[in-house]
């Protein structure tokens, strides 16, 4: 059983709180912040002060935190936590500090129909839905990084963060196949290991929530060995309890029945055997005992028209360094490098990164004292690729069962592929 729940701003600003069972003294979301703010490093997800447990779970920049007395399952907690936070951008859009503000009264209305007196209830917006009374109020988006286009069936990042509403909607369905991938290369640019995590989620704003038809590539096989040269090979996939699987296997089409919301359809994964995005390429140079030189160098390996956007890389540097002077092509724009002292860390930045492309960072390090070359790196590196994904993995139609004299739905899929664990040893 839970004692209470609230959600702080980065700041430590408290937007909302409940106490479920009014078995605790007032200020818990004070003495959690104070912990979390001092903490070195991030915070652990779940911590225990002065007989109080506190799990909590970190998004847009936003604490989403539990408190109980009980021992509890922590993966029960934190299973809890997702699907709340699943709702609320469900009802609202999006779940961000302003929309939280702006719906406060309807968040707290979806809190009381999700946990009551600690225990929770009811966890998904299909079953929420019939008992909220608040509209939701919409809060405007950001201007979207590429067009949409319905005769490719494409449409930006931010069009799917609609909420949910009981009155008159368009009927739509969004469809994003999303893809995480993990990469370790070695010092000369090899890849030592990789993997996709991807899943195939959809947000539905269909009349009636008509049966679905979700075609994917024909070339689909499960398990390695058993396809041609070229097909998309998962090693395992799972599907939502709404999906039917009956005709995966010969025809790899899922029969759905959605329900309102947000929800996965399908999860994969696949090890090794395919594209990275990137390549990264370390080159290290000792000058002096007390100047080094370090060579970053990264390619694309997507296609030309394509491009990754909000691309970040982070490597350590020793602990003596003195000072860093970067050096990197002075024609380009949108990058930027910094390097951190306290935490001997450097970080280059590049806002928009095409498709088919190289580009390198130099790091003149100037040291106090003499070290090993061991102590730069490794290199880490995040990044997020619209209407890109590694594993081919296709979308090959969708259809939607007759839904009498509703207008014609319109159908959007996008494609996005982002760095879960990208490292690269120096």
């Amino acid at each position: 059983m839970l004692s209470q729940l609230f959600i702080l701003s980065a700041r430590g600003d408290t937007i909302i709180t409940r106490d479920f069972r009014g078995d605790l003294v007032r200020g818990t979301n004070e003495i959690f912040f104070r912990k979390a703010k001092f903490w070195k490093g991030d915070p652990p997800p779940a911590f225990n002060i002065e007989g109080i447990n506190f799990l909590h779970i970190k998004r847009n920049g936003l604490y989403l935190v539990v408190t109980t007395l009980h021992n509890v399952s922590p993966s029960y907690v934190f299973d809890l936590l997702y699907r709340l936070v699943t709702v609320i951008k469900d009802f609202c859009g999006v779940l961000t500090e302003e929309s939280i503000r702006k719906n406060f009264v309807l968040v707290y209305e979806i809190i009381d129909e999700i946990i009551d007196y600690g225990y929770p209830q009811s966890t998904s917006a299909e079953q929420v839905r019939p008992y909220i009374v608040n509209e939701p109020v919409a809060i405007a988006q950001s201007t979207p990084l590429f067009k949409a286009n319905p005769f490719s069936n494409t449409v930006p990042h931010a069009a799917a963060q609609r909420p949910l509403s009981n009155k008159k909607q368009k009927n739509e369905i969004f469809v994003d196949i999303l893809e995480k991938v993990s990469v370790l290369f070695n010092s000369n640019g090899y890849i030592l290991n990789s993997s996709i995590d991807g899943c195939i989620q959809m947000k539905s704003y269909l009349y009636g929530n008509p049966q679905l038809r979700l075609a994917l590539n024909e070339d689909l096989v499960i398990g390695r060995g058993s396809g041609n040269y070229g097909s998309v090979v998962l090693d395992d996939c799972n599907f939502h309890e709404c999906v039917s699987s009956s005709e995966f296997n010969e025809f790899k089409i899922l029969t759905i029945n959605p329900p309102d919301g947000e929800f996965i359809a399908m999860n994969y994964r696949i090890r090794g055997d395919y594209q990275t995005p990137f390549r990264i390429f370390p080159f290290v140079e000792t000058i002096t005992p007390y100047k080094v030189e370090f060579l970053v160098k990264i390619k694309s390996c997507f296609p030309e028209g394509q491009f990754g956007t909000n691309v970040s890389v982070k490597f350590n540097l020793p602990k003596t360094t003195a000072s860093v002077a970067f050096e990197m092509p002075s024609k380009l724009s949108g990058q930027q490098s910094e390097y951190r002292d306290q935490e001997k860390l450097a970080e280059w930045t590049i806002k928009k990164f095409p498709g088919n492309a190289e580009y390198a960072l130099k790091t003149k390090i100037s040291l106090s004292a003499p070290a090993t070359t061991k102590e730069i790196g490794p290199i880490s590196m995040q990044f997020e690729i619209p209407m890109y994904n590694a594993s081919n993995m296709q979308v090959k139609y969708l259809r939607i069962a007759d839904q009498g004299k509703v207008p014609t739905p319109n159908r959007w899929v996008r494609y996005v592929t982002q760095a879960s664990s990208y490292v690269c040893r120096v």
